[in-house]
């Protein structure tokens, strides 16, 4: 019986899934409430200029406590390099990206000990682990993500031939007018908008979630350009799905679309369909209702998504719930967090978009030259 316990702690330790990517691969690492978190990233090519400086910029843009709109615990989430460079150049070997930890207040959690969050990952850990770090959600914390973010600043190094942008398309069920989207309105405000009038409404629902003690959801939009055509696999390696699963992959989100998404099943074959017309450096596509992917291969065209995060699940609003030893309870979640968790997560989306184009920049260039 110990033999057959031993042989089932072992392959739980080799399910541990806590890496992401094929030839350019990124492990995270850390806890909400630890001293630190961080990531490794491994297959970076050799050569590339590399410093804090090129990571902190992207890292500012997901910290919290900027405004209120967002978490007020207040984080520098200042990176530090540890490997993998030399000189200020990447040296191809794994390069270790770390950040302190400097605000937590776990005695905020003391409730969340002894009973679950519903909407959050407390029951779900304990059940598969019967262990869990219940400051600020340990893993599934989204302070995880700003590991992410630090690892796709290094990735935006390996494909300086794209541009990766992301906004805030809807908060709270209340969308953006596409007539009035302005690009230099998205570093603007607080929601990462690029409607101004939105920007402005949102203000009032977010605040009005924030002082409820309750929280809101957002849809993120994020396109890419200048990827080449063929970037990209058919069937097991598909741009389209390793795009998918790294945004599910992201704390809160609960569903992708690409290009039109859910929108083309309810369309005519004729209208879908992406009509090509002869072009001086290539065809000319009259649409990009496929957002950018056919057949698991980029096109050339943006690639273009759109991300629903759900609403915050730590509220103060008390919600019914059951204490770990199964008896009924009540919980409200204190603390500092997000009322709308969507908001901080456009730098995060973009840090994944960058993370799969660059692996999938290296996998076709050691395939096809």
């Amino acid at each position: 019986m110990r033999d057959i316990r031993q042989k089932l702690r072992k392959s739980r330790q080799i399910m541990s899934i806590n890496s992401f990517g094929r030839l350019l691969r990124f492990t995270t690492w850390g806890e909400s409430h630890g001293p630190a978190l961080g990531a490794v990233v491994d297959g970076c090519p050799p050569g590339l200029a590399l410093s804090e400086a090129d990571i902190q910029p992207f890292l500012d843009a997901r910290r919290p406590g900027q405004s209120k709109f967002t978490t007020q615990r207040q984080e520098p989430d200042a990176v530090r390099i540890l490997s993998g460079v030399f000189e200020g150049r990447t040296t191809g070997t794994p390069i270790s990206l770390m950040i302190e930890n400097v605000d937590q207040r776990s005695k905020d959690y003391s409730e969340v000990a002894l009973a679950y969050r519903p909407g959050h990952a407390d029951y779900a850990y304990d059940a598969k682990y019967g262990f869990r770090d219940y400051r600020g959600g340990g893993r599934s914390s989204a302070r995880e993500t700003a590991a992410r973010v630090a690892a796709g600043a290094v990735a935006r190094l390996v494909i300086p031939e794209v541009a990766i942008r992301g906004w805030v398309a809807e908060i709270g069920g209340d969308a953006i007018d596409p007539d009035n989207f302005d690009a230099a309105q998205i570093g603007a405000n607080p929601f990462f908008c690029p409607d101004p009038d939105a920007a402005r409404r949102w203000e009032r629902i977010v605040d009005e979630a924030r002082l409820a003690g309750s929280s809101v959801g957002a849809v993120v939009e994020v396109e890419a350009t200048g990827v080449p055509a063929g970037w990209g696999a058919p069937l097991y390696g598909k741009l389209d799905a390793d795009l998918a699963a790294a945004m599910m992959g992201i704390n809160a989100v609960k569903g992708v679309e690409i290009g039109d998404g859910f929108a083309a099943a309810r369309l005519s074959g004729e209208a879908n369909a992406d009509a090509m017309r002869p072009g001086s450096e290539g065809p000319q596509f009259l649409a990009n209702h496929a957002g950018g992917i056919a057949g698991g291969i980029a096109t050339g065209q943006p690639i273009r998504l759109r991300i629903a995060f759900k609403p915050t699940s730590s509220i103060l609003t008390p919600v019914e719930t059951i204490a770990r030893d199964g008896s009924a309870s009540e919980i409200r979640t204190k603390g500092r967090h997000d009322p709308c968790v969507g908001i901080r997560g456009v730098p995060v989306v973009e840090a994944m978009l960058a993370l799969v184009l660059a692996d999938h920049k290296l996998l076709h260039r050691g395939q096809c030259g």
